[in-house]
């Protein structure tokens, strides 16, 4: 009988993570509006050197882990669907703009006919 006990942070060091990304955040937002007579790509470079930081700091929680774990889900999801052939989506799409047409036409014919009926009852 084996415990668990990869757990490596409490909740309480969970939270102080998060307050550190969204300090890190903060200090992005803020660097960037200050140093907003700098070039365009050295604040670029240095919100997206944050943000990995920021995100580094956050795989490190449980609902970090978690999240990563369900994009790697997502991906392998991804792979497993049966993507249509261009024929089927444009044969598809042909039906469905035909379609839209029809209905079109009809409520177009409906709408005409109302008209005539409510002008011929009113005067």
């Amino acid at each position: 009988m084996s415990t668990n006990t990869t757990e490596s942070s409490t909740p309480v060091l969970d939270w102080l993570k998060w307050l550190v990304v969204a300090g890190l955040l903060a200090v992005g937002i803020v660097g960037n509006w200050y140093y907003r007579d700098q070039s365009l790509l050295n604040r670029v470079l240095a919100l997206v050197a944050v943000a990995a930081v920021a995100i580094a700091v956050a795989s490190q929680t449980a609902r970090g882990r978690s999240i990563w774990a369900l994009l790697k889900e997502s991906r392998v999801e991804i792979r497993r669907v049966v993507w249509p052939t261009r024929q089927e989506t444009t044969q598809t799409t042909f039906i469905v703009v035909m379609l839209v047409l029809v209905f079109a036409l009809i409520l177009w014919g409906l709408d005409s006919l109302l008209s005539l009926v409510v002008s011929r009852l009113i005067g």
